[in-house]
C-alpha cells in the first residue's frame, strides 16, 4: 500500500509539499531544471464501473522497529523476524539476511520458516542459498497472505520505528537491510513479467488539501522516523519540477521523480517458485501458541509471522494501521504513478491499484478492521479520474 512517510508534508500544498516524495523514490528537491516537453501520458480510464476488487489489510507497526532478536522456547531456537510496518515487501531481502544469520549461528542443517508472506518467502529462499535445509509452516500462502495486498512499492522507511526510537544503533541496522534489498532487487529487473520494475512517479498539487474520505476524526498518529533522505541518499531519486510547458499536467504544479515497485502477484509466484525448485517444502499449518512449534521436527524456527504475531507470541507492541486498495481493469499502456490530493495511483500489471490516505499520514493507524468502504474506494477513483479530463493528458 502507499507506504511512504514524507507525504505528510508532502500532502499540504504550497512550498511545503515540494521535494518528498509519497510513491518510492524521495529526496530534497533540486534546483528547478530544464526538461523536454513530456509526450501525453495515456491516459488513465478511472471510472468506478472498472472497479475489480477492494482490499484491506493491516500493516504490522512496531514503536521499536522490526523484531529481530533470537528466543529459546523449550527445546527450539526462534529467530524473529517481523514487525516492519509498510516496509515488509522492502526489507526483506536485508532482513531475511539478518535472520538466516542468527539462524546459520545455531549450527543446525535444516530450519522451519512460520509464515509464507513477504519475509517468510524471502528468509526461506535465503536460508536455501546458505546451504539449509528448508520447510515452509503456514496456515495460508500466497496469494491469501496479508503481504499480498500491500501496494507494492519501494518504501523501505515506511513506519518503520518511531523517530524517537532511531538511534544510531537501529539506523545502522536499518541501513544494512535497505541496501541490501535495493541490490538484491536490481537483479530482479527486466525478467519476464516483470516482477520488479522502475516507474516515473508525479506529484501533482492544484489547492488546499482535500478532506480524507474517512478516517478516526481527531486522532493523532506518532512521529514516524524518516530515514531515506538521511541515510541512502544515493539510491533515492529526487523529485524535480517541471515547468507547465514540459508537464503532460500543464494546469498543475507537477513534480516527477522515479521509484522502484513490485508487481507482487509475478514476484511472489517467482519466489515460490524458486523455493519449490530448490527442494523447499511447504505444509499447511496453524499455530496459535509458541508451544506448537514443539511438533517440529526443526530446532530453529525463524518467525515471519507479522501482524499475526501479535496473537501468537501476545506481541501488544505491534499495532495495526489500516490500508484500503482499489484494483482497477489493468491498463498495460499505462507506466507511470501519481499522487493527487491524497490519493495515489500504483500501475501494476494485475491491476491499477488507487489509494487514498488521511492528514499527516495517519490514516488508519491503530485501526484493526477489515471490512471495505466502498465509498472511500470510489471517491478515491473519482480524484484520479478527474484529473483526464484535463488538456494536456489524454
Amino acid at each position: 500500500m502507499l507506504d511512504e512517510l514524507g507525504r505528510r508534508k508532502l500532502m499540504l500544498g504550497g512550498t511545503a509539499a515540494i521535494g518528498v516524495t509519497a510513491l518510492g523514490g524521495c529526496g530534497t528537491m533540486s534546483v528547478p531544471r530544464s526538461f523536454a516537453p513530456i509526450p501525453p501520458l495515456p491516459p488513465v480510464r478511472a471510472s468506478v464501473d472498472r472497479i475489480t476488487r477492494i482490499t484491506v489489510c493491516t500493516r504490522p507497526f512496531r514503536a521499536a522497529g522490526p523484531r529481530l532478536d533470537v528466543e529459546q522456547i523449550g527445546h527450539q531456537t526462534i529467530v524473529h523476524n517481523y514487525g516492519h510496518g509498510g516496509s515488509g515487501w522492502s526489507l526483506s531481502w536485508g532482513s531475511g539476511t539478518i535472520a538466516v544469520r542468527n539462524a546459520l549461528a545455531t549450527g543446525a542443517p535444516a530450519v522451519g520458516v512460520i509464515g509464507c508472506g513477504a519475509l517468510g518467502l524471502t528468509a526461506a529462499v535465503l536460508a536455501q542459498r546458505a546451504g539449509l535445509a528448508v520447510t515452509i509452516y503456514a496456515k495460508d500462502r500466497p496469494p491469501d497472505v496479508r503481504s499480498s495486498l500491500a501496494t507494492g512499492v519501494w518504501s523501505p522507511d515506511s513506519r518503520i520505528c518511531l523517530e524517537e526510537n532511531a538511534t544510531p544503533a537501529f539506523k545502522q541496522i536499518w541501513t544494512e537491510m535497505c541496501r541490501t534489498s535495493f541490490q538484491t532487487y536490481q537483479n530482479y529487473l527486466g525478467l519476464a513479467d516483470n516482477p520488479v520494475e522502475w516507474i516515473d512517479e508525479y506529484l501533482l498539487t492544484d489547492g488546499p488539501l482535500h478532506a480524507a474520505p474517512s478516517g478516526t476524526p481527531g486522532a493523532q498518529p506518532p512521529k514516524f522516523a524518516e530515514l531515506r533522505h538521511e541515510l541512502v541518499p544515493d539510491i533515492s531519486p529526487r523529485f524535480e519540477e517541471l515547468a507547465p510547458g514540459a508537464s503532460p499536467f500543464p494546469t498543475l504544479k507537477a513534480r516527477r521523480s522515479s521509484t522502484m515497485m513490485f508487481n507482487l502477484t509475478e514476484y511472489a509466484r517467482l519466489l515460490m517458485s524458486d523455493f519449490l525448485e530448490n527442494g523447499g517444502h511447504i505444509q499447511t499449518r496453524e499455530f496459535h501458541s509458541p508451544a506448537d512449534f514443539a511438533g517440529l521436527p526443526e530446532k530453529t524456527l525463524i518467525n515471519c509471522t507479522g501482524y499475526g504475531a501479535r496473537a501468537l507470541f501476545g506481541d501488544e507492541s505491534v499495532t495495526p494501521v489500516r490500508g484500503q486498495l482499489t484494483r482497477l481493469i489493468p491498463q498495460p499502456e499505462v507506466h507511470y504513478g501519481i499522487i493527487y490530493n491524497n490519493v495515489s495511483l500504483v500501475p501494476r500489471r494485475d491491476g491499477l491499484v488507487i489509494q487514498a490516505f488521511g492528514p499527516d499520514d495517519g490514516f488508519g493507524f491503530g485501526d484493526a478492521t477489515t471490512n471495505p468502504d466502498r465509498a472511500e474506494a470510489e471517491q478515491a477513483v473519482k480524484t484520479i479520474g478527474s484529473l483526464f479530463g484535463r488538456a494536456g493528458t489524454a
